[in-house]
């Protein structure tokens, strides 16, 4: 081979090379090294944003309350996401096609989960940055800080200035098993997930400063189940002052917290299930996860069985697994005027996505077939059906296609709007900014519209490693992320979302309900679906 063949076969090496690996990172045994109150971490440096993957927060004995972690000896390795909660139903199967839209990352399970991420423009320069929190979706049964491509915190650190923090934390059977009939150790078991977070906030609270960060300025947000867990946490008296602001997006739920009662006699079911009772309940802490899991299913199909029999309402999703008012922990409702009160100081931005949930896509009614769309609507309505349709129309007059009618949504709207309402109502409270993202996703032939998560993209500002919910990056999707994006860091900041790349957004209160409806050409505007949302509640 001639040395102008040996070149060129190089420099031809060099360019799959770089094809493969990211530009402008560096790592290395002395890169990127921080301090915590427990040793130092080593990361690395991506195009300027230092990252630290799966630090451990807490550590704790199944149903038991977190303690801080153990220290260690030189530098840890923080390089990759730490092990996620176990699922109580394992993915086996997945549509090929959502699948690619969704593109999830399923990590690897384990139990010693309670670890954080962080990203950050500096460790070094002095610089006090606000902190943003977030707490992952999935309701309080799955999902994990890298479950999706959206979630990765270097675009927001990068673009705002800011340290993005997002957990891992116990889930499911693992952090809500009520326990506390059994002895001092598990007091707290009902609500082991939520002291995680805490957990998690405490540490933000007494290292954040070694990565940049503010913990006088911390902002904590999430999606679907994690919106939950922020109205959660705005409810613990023990979690107050740990966080200054907060961002329910697609989380806001109508309906009461289960109670003790309730709590307790899943609990019993799960150690009729493992044949267990009060003088062998510890062995509950060592059974393998299989066995416990299976058990842990099996309660909770008992428990839906009997309250749907003596005439409770169980929800669109059934009971599972989630917070309850424990007396301490929660000692009340989350939307109760003690819990609000608690939270009065907090400014709160809250919204939803168009569709969330409620696409034809999902209900197998063709897009465009009036007849079964006209059919579905008479067997959910009935008389009502006309005056739905009636509503729908007015409150979005430019519908394209008869799936339309059945695909806005209805499930988490209301939520929010109440939840806006009240909170805006406490005299002297905090500012609350609502919005309503309308975007609708052009991938597929626009089969997906504005689902469920396709705000987050956004919100992180990855619209081009979220290509398949997306699109890619272009002219729209970059225009609707400066203005998404942006407000989400200047809240973060200072408690207002407003910047130079949006349209001015005012403040929410019940009688204007001025709304930021996000879209290419974003525009504010008052509440536009109240006709249907007092019909459907009244159905």
């Amino acid at each position: 081979m001639t040395n102008k063949h040996l070149f060129s076969l190089t420099i031809a090496l060099l360019t799959a090379v770089s094809s493969v690996f990211p530009q402008d990172i560096s790592f290395g045994n002395d890169t990127a090294v921080a301090n915590t109150n427990h040793g130092k971490v080593r990361g690395l440096v991506q195009e300027g944003i230092y990252t630290y993957k799966g630090i451990p927060y807490a550590q704790s004995k199944r149903f038991e309350d977190p303690k801080p972690p153990a220290n260690w000896e030189g530098i840890r390795s923080a390089l990759v996401y730490g092990p996620v909660a176990h699922l109580m139903t394992p993915t086996a199967v997945a549509n090929d096609e959502s699948e690619f839209v969704f593109n999830h990352s399923w990590g690897y399970p384990g139990e010693n989960n309670q670890v954080l991420n962080v990203w950050t423009p500096s460790i070094s320069d002095g610089k006090k940055r606000p902190v943003m929190f977030w707490i992952h979706g999935g309701g309080f049964t799955a999902g994990s800080s890298e479950e999706l491509p959206s979630y990765d915190g270097k675009n927001l650190s990068k673009n705002g200035d800011v340290v993005v923090v997002s957990i891992n934390h116990r889930l499911n059977i693992l952090g809500f098993l009520d326990l506390s009939a059994y002895g001092d150790k598990y007091k707290h078991s009902a609500n082991q997930s939520l002291l995680d977070m805490q957990a998690a906030l405490t540490w933000v609270k007494n290292n954040i400063e070694n990565f940049g960060g503010d913990p006088n300025n911390v902002t904590i947000f999430g999606q679907s189940g994690g919106g939950a867990k922020v109205n959660a946490l705005m409810a613990m008296p023990s979690a107050h002052g740990l966080f200054h602001k907060a961002i329910n997006q697609s989380g806001a739920f109508r309906g009461a917290s289960a109670t003790t009662e309730t709590t307790r006699a899943v609990t019993e079911e799960v150690l009729k299930n493992l044949g267990l009772d009060a003088s062998t309940v510890d062995q509950i802490q060592t059974i393998p996860w299989e066995d416990l899991r299976i058990a842990g299913n099996k309660a909770i199909q008992t428990i839906n069985e009997r309250l749907r029999a003596t005439g409770n309402d169980t929800g669109v999703f059934g009971y599972n697994w989630g917070p309850s008012v424990d007396g301490e922990v929660l000692p009340h409702d989350i939307l109760d005027k003690e819990s609000l009160e608690l939270s009065k100081d907090i400014p709160l931005m809250i919204g939803t996505v168009k569709n969330e949930f409620f696409t034809t896509l999902w209900r197998g009614i063709p897009n465009n077939d009036q007849a079964k769309v006209d059919e579905f609507i008479a067997q959910q309505y009935k008389d009502k059906a006309d005056a739905y349709k009636k509503a729908v129309k007015k409150a979005y007059p430019h519908l394209e296609n008869p799936g339309d009618l059945v695909d806005v949504d209805l499930l988490f709207r209301p939520g929010a709007v109440h939840q806006a309402n009240v909170k805006s109502s406490i005299k002297d409270g905090a500012d609350v900014y609502m919005y309503f993202f309308e975007w609708s996703s052009p991938v597929f032939g626009g089969k997906y519209k504005s689902m469920h998560c396709f705000e987050l993209p956004f919100v992180f500002d990855n619209v081009a490693e979220c290509y398949g919910m997306t699109g890619g990056s272009n002219e729209n999707t970059d225009a609707v992320a400066k203005q998404v994006s942006g407000a989400w860091i200047n809240f973060a900041r200072t408690g207002n979302p407003n910047h130079d790349q949006l349209i001015e957004w005012p403040t929410y209160d019940q009688k204007k309900t001025q709304t930021m409806f996000f879209n290419v050409k974003s525009h504010v505007g008052p509440q536009h679906d109240k006709e249907l949302l007092k019909l459907v509640s009244s159905n």
